[in-house]
């Protein structure tokens, strides 16, 4: 029987393996954490953690956990914002059914924005609001809805085609409201209807979100075993549409999406051992790519889409190679006694990579430069795995076990640290093994995978640790992946 190799994470009860290596146990299977003392990450940081990720402000330091805040916007609250259900615009009896999905991908693509502080529909004025004409100001810019925008339109079926028109008014300023006014047109089916909700989201959430592109119709790739192999799967951000995209029948892990989302690279266990494979999603099938020997792990795609960085074996301790997206030009950039596994590029710069390592005993998380030098250890204690580099380049989220070992209280759990300062802020707290962190390409979310509901499912929630949702339900799922746009 061959054993799951480690990739970057703790093992759990269905990703068992080892980590070979000096002063690192050879396995970690059932060692399962005393339940965490640590106390919740003050509400009062939570706000602005989230609605300031672009640049950084170290605001305060306290005890032995840093508060900081990212990126730009001190002080100012959430855009307070109202969404009308739309309206028919025609007679077609099977307008009633696309408004219904339409009206809730709206509402949740919206809600799962983050920078919203979304009007609660008891508060609407009575009334359908399908045009311009239909809107009456003083019902929704006075209490109790006190909206300072809002998004409204209408929704028709002639003839087999679906027709969408949308707006987005400030509802504050009466003589010139209009933000936005779009039509959208496509099939008339309940995928063309949830998509045409996605890009008017995106739509909305980029003249409100600082121009930062909404992620509505981003993907998530990720680890299944719900087919009776682990396969690699993909689903819309939100968890709907979910299906298998390789059919290999055997063992895969760790999908890596392109940066321009037209190929996927992962690991998977072949005939010669553990290979990294590439698959066209552009062509819809496997294309070729070499075999280095030795147990090839965990790959990761320069922001740029040239090279792709992974752990291999092929010299006996498994190190980071760096290699051209075509798999030529192999080059080798640490050499320690230990496991070196899990790179991840700086997706900014792409000038800087981090990988875990167990050079020192436990797994710790690094930084060295692109070429291999300037190694720099970031994590000085516990069990760390896993980082994922923030859009920004500024930010790493890891999961880790702060206090590991026998009788030692503490949790796996996420976290954020500032790469400059090597301060970090907890974003998960007492809820199950939480592994796998991955941004949402705007960088104001996380997907990550944790065992809090009984089994490993994918989830997500906003960069400050909030609004906290499970997407997956159905068989074991792990090792998520966020597409880069």
């Amino acid at each position: 029987m061959h054993k799951l190799p480690l990739l970057g994470c703790r093992p759990t009860t269905d990703d068992r393996g080892t980590l070979p290596g000096k002063g690192v146990p050879r396995s970690f299977a059932g060692c399962v954490p005393h339940r965490s003392s640590t106390r919740g990450f003050p509400p009062r940081f939570r706000r602005p953690l989230l609605s300031l990720l672009t640049a950084l402000l170290l605001v305060s330091f306290g005890g032995a956990q840093a508060h900081f805040e990212t990126g730009t916007g001190l002080g100012v609250e959430k855009v307070r914002l109202a969404v009308a259900d739309f309206k028919a615009s025609t007679a077609d009896p099977n307008n009633a059914g696309l408004l219904t999905v339409f009206n809730s991908t709206l509402w949740n693509d919206l809600d799962n924005a983050g920078i919203f502080d979304m009007v609660s529909k008891s508060f609407y004025p009575l009334g359908a609001v399908g045009a311009p004409a239909d809107v009456k100001f003083e019902g929704w810019n006075s209490p109790p809805p006190n909206a300072s925008m809002l998004a409204f339109g209408n929704l028709g079926i002639t003839g087999g085609s679906l027709t969408v028109e949308g707006w987005l008014y400030d509802v504050k300023n009466i003589t010139s409201p209009q933000v936005l006014g779009k039509r959208y047109q496509d099939a008339a089916t309940t995928d063309a209807a949830r998509t045409i909700a996605h890009k008017f989201a995106d739509d909305i959430i980029f003249r409100l979100g600082g121009g930062l592109a909404g992620i509505a119709e981003s993907k998530i790739f990720f680890v299944s075993s719900r087919s009776g192999h682990r396969e690699i799967w993909e689903m819309d951000y939100d968890g709907n549409n979910q299906h298998a995209i390789t059919h290999v029948g055997s063992i895969s892990l760790s999908p890596r999406v392109s940066p321009d989302g037209s190929r996927l690279a992962f690991s998977s266990l072949t005939k010669t051992g553990w290979d990294i494979l590439l698959y066209s999603l552009d062509l819809n099938r496997m294309v070729s790519f070499p075999r280095f020997g030795g147990t090839n792990l965990s790959p990761a795609w320069a922001p740029d889409g040239s090279k792709l960085a992974f752990s291999s074996s092929r010299t006996g301790d498994p190190e980071i190679y760096v290699v051209d997206a075509s798999g030529a030009n192999l080059k080798r950039m640490t050499a320690s006694k230990g496991p070196d596994v899990a790179p991840v590029w700086n997706r900014k710069t792409g000038a800087e990579i981090a990988w875990v390592s167990g050079r020192s005993g436990l797994p710790q998380i690094y930084t060295m430069e692109s070429d291999g030098t300037n190694v720099q250890r970031l994590t000085e204690e516990g069990y760390a795995v896993s980082p994922a580099w923030h859009p920004n380049g500024q930010f790493l989220a890891f999961s880790w076990i702060r206090h590991y070992g026998p009788g030692a209280p503490g949790a796996e759990d996420l976290y954020l640290m500032d790469i400059a300062s090597k301060q970090w802020v907890q974003l998960s707290h007492d809820g199950g093994r939480n592994d796998f962190p991955s941004w949402s390409p705007d960088g104001r979310h996380l997907v990550f995978q944790s065992s809090r509901s009984g089994s490993e499912q994918i989830w997500t929630m906003l960069a400050d640790g909030t609004h906290q949702q499970q997407l997956t339900f159905t068989g074991s799922n792990t090792q998520p992946n966020w597409s880069w746009k």
